[in-house]
């Protein structure tokens, strides 16, 4: 027996359905081809070649913000040309496969900023803004996110290091070493994507002991995930859990 299932955001893309496929069924698409086949009159008539179903790729709708840390150090180890492809495929990808999935780039140093795609390949670090600002970026992510419909919101970020500036009397504070402080400013910041129902993805750069520590505390804090990548893994590892967030989550 066929059930009908309720999707959060079924999209507009349908096929005929075939052996295998989920059974996320077009309704009026599937009347419509048995009326088309039969005519018009009562009662309705439907077989299984009339059914159509939504293309698994369009049964949810998600919105992505991508932080990408312009910090120093990812100038320093070459680290930063890896993350910028990685940005410009996941573009490209959601753009393609996904065109109903909305995606916000924003790049954090002392600071955070929006990026547009356009501007990816050109994109530089500075080289004199000093700065891991994690907490802007939360922010900044956090208010996108809650202008996005859908109940689909990710945060992907990545990082090789911690934050190393918080806001104190409407400043921006920069220390080095990380300070008490800038990490439990920055918590409280992941503590309220949380509470916004925004799930946390973390792409390391470096496995040094005391990052790892930090990113387990955000991770455990939003029940999100943290993986350690290499420039040269990291591409793999992003693009294949965005996709894979898509298979699950409807």
């Amino acid at each position: 027996m066929f059930k009908l299932c309720r999707l959060v955001d079924r999209g507009d893309a349908t096929k005929p359905y075939e052996y295998g496929d989920r059974f996320h069924l077009d309704l009026g698409r599937s009347l419509m081809n048995a009326l088309a086949r039969q005519g018009y009159g009562t009662p309705v008539k439907v077989s299984a070649d009339d059914f159509e179903v939504y293309r698994p790729e369009f049964l949810t709708r998600s919105a992505t913000v991508l932080m990408l840390d312009m910090s120093l150090s990812m100038e320093y180890y070459g680290r930063f040309p890896a993350a910028k492809k990685v940005a410009i495929a996941l573009h490209a990808l959601i753009k393609s496969r996904f065109p109903r999935d909305s995606l916000q780039i924003i790049g954090f140093y002392s600071y955070a900023e929006e990026l547009h795609a356009e501007e990816l390949p050109f994109l530089v670090i500075d080289g004199i803004s000093p700065g891991t600002n994690l907490q802007h970026g939360f922010m900044m992510a956090r208010k996108w996110l809650g202008r996005q419909g859908g109940p689909n919101k990710h945060i992907i970020v990545i990082t090789d290091g911690q934050p190393t500036v918080h806001s104190e009397g409407g400043q921006w504070i920069f220390r080095y070493p990380p300070t008490r402080a800038t990490l439990r400013e920055t918590l409280k910041e992941v503590k309220r994507v949380t509470d916004s129902g925004i799930q946390l993805s973390v792409f390391m750069l470096d496995d040094d002991p005391t990052l790892v520590a930090f990113v387990d505390q955000m991770t455990r804090i939003n029940r999100g995930r943290a993986f350690y990548v290499t420039s040269e893994t990291l591409g793999k590892y992003l693009l294949v859990d965005y996709l894979r967030k898509k298979r699950v989550r409807v």
